[in-house]
């Protein structure tokens, strides 16, 4: 950890501190805990309060956006609401946030997962006019902002002969040498622009309100440990195509890391909560396989960029994504471009 991100992980537990503890009591609280300490969100807790350091380059105005909205009346029992802090609110040059704690899902009891809990909310979540203006979920932009990453952490390899000369050696544009990256690359440029971040998604359905992110990860329990299941994690909120926020757990299914019971579980929770994403019967995947791929590409490029820090070569589940986006790579034009180019 650098000396830059440990006083942000100080400085995070100190106000979280601050903000759990009763004034003028004896303090027998444990140290504060780090949940998470990464180049786009540092987590860290101290007794019922998170402190989240968002990344350096966060849009701030769109940000006061997508936490207004997790507060909004509109959303109460789907969105996790935030808490209002006193001043100074931000300790760090990273705009901060701060939560209740809620209780994660349990990453040892798989077979407990809440997906029909996650895909209902989903659901309520797509059905619900937004609020107020809201800027364009991050979905896509966070998918290029993974291959983006991947590049950079493989740009000392060696570029793929016959070398461009446009191209500088290191340079992030440069194509990585290793196949595993070529792939994920393959897949990436077989996707429509929309699913890259550059052109607006398709409609219909592209303006309904979507979390953007949508993992096992970003649901809690509040209050912990029993309370209602609610979303978190607003910082690619916003409006776009919902089929978005189903595409994760449909590139697990269709890379084999997903259960086909769990699949299923999901999709028809989704489908009796009236969710807009896809037909309310029939085959949802004319509408979930740009999504999906896309994801498909995300994941592999997180993993690539993670195996190149930690120096190690893609685990089983990592390199079934990876091998997800050759077969991506190779799919007829007509449906590897999906419904916009």
């Amino acid at each position: 950890m650098t000396t830059t991100q440990t006083s942000v992980v100080h400085d995070l537990g100190t106000l979280a501190h601050r903000l759990s503890h009763p004034a003028r009591t004896p303090c027998v609280c444990e140290p504060p805990q780090v949940l998470a300490d990464r180049p786009d969100g540092t987590v860290v807790r101290s007794g019922a309060i998170v402190a989240k350091a968002h990344a350096a380059d966060t849009d701030r105005e769109a940000l006061t956006a997508r936490i207004a909205l997790a507060a909004a009346p509109q959303l109460a029992g789907i969105l996790l609401p935030p808490l209002t802090a006193p001043e100074p609110a931000a300790p760090t040059a990273r705009p901060v946030t701060l939560w209740p704690l809620g209780a994660p899902v349990d990453p040892t009891d798989p077979g407990a997962a809440p997906w029909a809990e996650a895909a209902d909310l989903l659901a309520r979540l797509h059905r619900t006019e937004p609020p107020f203006p809201l800027p364009p979920m991050r979905g896509p932009a966070k998918a290029a902002r993974a291959v983006a990453r991947m590049r950079a952490a493989l740009r000392g390899d060696a570029i793929t002969p016959p070398r461009d000369p446009a191209v500088e050696p290191g340079d992030a544009t440069a194509p990585p040498r290793d196949p595993a990256a070529l792939s994920v690359l393959a897949g990436w440029r077989a996707l429509p622009a929309w699913a890259r971040g550059e052109a607006p998604a398709p409609a219909p359905g592209a303006d309904a309100l979507c979390h953007g992110d949508l993992h096992l990860g970003q649901l809690v329990r509040h209050p912990a440990p029993d309370g209602p299941w609610l979303l978190i994690d607003m910082d690619d909120a916003g409006v776009g195509d919902p089929a978005w926020d189903l595409g994760r757990p449909a590139a697990w299914y269709a890379a084999g890391l997903l259960a086909p019971e769990h699949w299923s579980t999901f999709l028809d929770a989704y489908r009796a909560a009236g969710g807009p994403a896809v037909p309310a019967d029939g085959d949802p995947w004319p509408a979930l396989d740009v999504p999906a791929r896309a994801l498909t590409v995300q994941t592999a490029a997180v993993a690539l960029a993670k195996c190149a820090a930690e120096q190690r070569d893609p685990d089983d589940h990592e390199q079934l994504m990876i091998e997800s986006c050759a077969r991506i790579a190779t799919l007829p034009p007509e449906l590897a471009t999906g419904p916009a180019s």
